[in-house]
């Protein structure tokens, strides 16, 4: 494989000091793709300290907010350039089929920096009226370093959602990419070098969370810890900073119900259940993983959903007409059998039974649970996987109950052509995104976020920027 595989720290690709390294899997041919450098406490350390002074120094701190936008820009312009490249990496790493990296993952990363690119001159103070003879005004400054967590679904396309806006606010950054699938994220790396970013602006330390992730976020001179991954994690991660009462923000688990009214078009709901749980292997935080349906059209529902089920065959990622592809590793894919196992045990019935294909690679079939009751692991634990808890309803306020009726809430989505319905519906909704006739459609430009253990923070839009900013007051006496 070609690329970077080293860490990059201060501007430069070095081994890490203990000279140790890890495999990352092909999870389509459990083949090794590259050996990766094993970031662990020292070299934490050694990024932490070269984010800190690369942020000191004048040529990023006194950088003009329009070059900052031209970088971002350029390095929108690079992931574009190389997107053939990005996308092999990325299906190569994660399993993923290579139309979701080559026409959703990669475009989408690259309209995140140039949207980015564009708030940089627009990053504000204001003036306020306040009593007695002063000037009062803000300004909103960077924190400083920040330190990044990114999980192993989205490799680069998360990277992006919280590398543009750190730097958009001029923050320094050292990423920790998973160690699953740690190849675009260096790659990346090495195009925010190419686009000419100041040394140590951006260092990339792959390595495990037990040690890279723990130092980094217990480090005393991080300011700010942005984080995706599951919720159990996410405690962890609040629990260690803290010690340093560092900023956090987390994007965690989800549980998201799809919800299906009778009088919804069912051909577009039916499309919408199966895209909701199935598009990237239903490794999605905000998988539509409980169909909930409206008891009267349920039968016909599970017909049109079914038919479309049973056609879905994994494959091999790198062929473009492959649209499931293979979980990320071997432990996903025993977690996830196990959940199927375990849904049987507790008396769903498997109108698609699922399980795992083929004896080489990570792959497994799609399965649909039905008849599901609100109280069984499969409709409370976020599976990440290709696997669908089917349950009814009689009417809105047993909707609203079973809907909010999880930990999470980090999505949800309505199918019905009353729309006074859906907006009420929408507010009573525990869920950061509601989407109405549609599901799992993101942009740069709208907020992205969980209520309740699916975390706090929004990514995207103009709330990224509060993410990554801290406001000062000063005041001026005018006497």
């Amino acid at each position: 494989m070609d690329g970077p595989t080293q860490l990059l720290i201060g501007g430069k690709f070095k081994d890490s000091l203990s000279g140790r390294t890890f495999p990352t899997i092909n999870p389509a041919t459990e083949e090794v793709l590259a050996e990766i450098s094993e970031a662990e406490e020292p070299d934490i350390d050694a990024a932490v300290k070269a984010a800190r002074a690369a942020f000191n120094h004048k040529s990023w701190r006194s950088m003009p907010a329009r070059e900052r936008s031209k970088l971002l820009w350029k390095i929108g312009d690079l992931i574009m350039q190389n997107a053939d490249e990005l996308a092999l990496l990325e299906t190569m790493d994660n399993g993923k089929p290579i139309f979701e990296s080559r026409y959703v993952d990669v475009p989408s990363a690259a309209e995140t920096f140039y949207y980015y690119a564009g708030w940089c001159t627009k990053i504000e103070g204001e003036t306020i009226p306040v009593p007695g003879n002063f000037l009062n005004y803000t300004l909103r400054e960077p924190y400083g370093v920040c330190g990044i967590i990114t999980p192993w679904n989205f490799p680069l396309l998360l990277v992006a959602w919280k590398l543009a806006p750190a730097l958009a606010c001029g923050n320094t950054a050292v990423l920790k990419i998973a160690e699953e699938t740690p190849i675009t994220g260096l790659r990346l790396g090495q195009l925010c070098q190419e686009a000419g970013l100041p040394d140590g602006v951006v260092n990339v330390v792959p390595g495990f969370g037990e040690t890279a992730g723990r130092a980094l976020v217990a480090h005393p001179d991080v300011d700010k810890i942005s984080f995706t991954g599951s919720t159990a994690v996410g405690k962890e991660i609040m629990r260690t900073a803290a010690d340093t009462l560092k900023k956090v923000s987390l994007e965690l688990g989800g549980k998201s119900p799809n919800i299906v009214f009778a009088d919804s078009d069912l051909d577009a709901a039916a499309k919408g259940a199966f895209n909701g749980i199935f598009y990237g292997k239903g490794e999605v935080c905000n998988a539509g993983s409980r169909l909930l349906v409206e008891e009267s059209v349920h039968d016909r529902l599970m017909e049109k959903l079914l038919e479309r089920a049973r056609k879905l065959q994994p494959g091999d990622p790198l062929n473009p007409k492959t649209r499931l592809g293979a979980l990320v590793s071997a432990a996903q894919m025993d977690k996830v059998i196990g959940y199927i196992e375990l849904g049987k045990k507790e008396g769903a019935a498997p109108v698609l039974p699922g399980g795992r294909a083929g004896n080489t690679g990570f792959f497994v079939k799609p399965a649909i649970f039905d008849t599901v009751d609100p109280a069984m692991r499969i409709a409370q634990e976020e599976i990440f996987g290709p696997v669908l808890a089917v349950l009814t309803f009689k009417d809105v306020d047993e909707l609203v109950e079973k809907a909010n009726s999880t930990i999470y809430g980090l999505a949800a989505a309505v199918w019905t052509r009353d729309v006074a319905k859906a907006h009420k519906l929408a507010q009573r909704l525990q869920a950061g995104t509601v989407w109405i006739n549609a599901y799992n459609m993101t942009s740069a430009e709208s907020p992205f976020g969980g209520y309740k253990q699916s975390g706090y923070g929004r990514e995207l839009g103009k709330y990224g920027i509060d993410l990554y900013s801290q406001v000062k007051s000063v005041w001026v006496s005018l006497d």
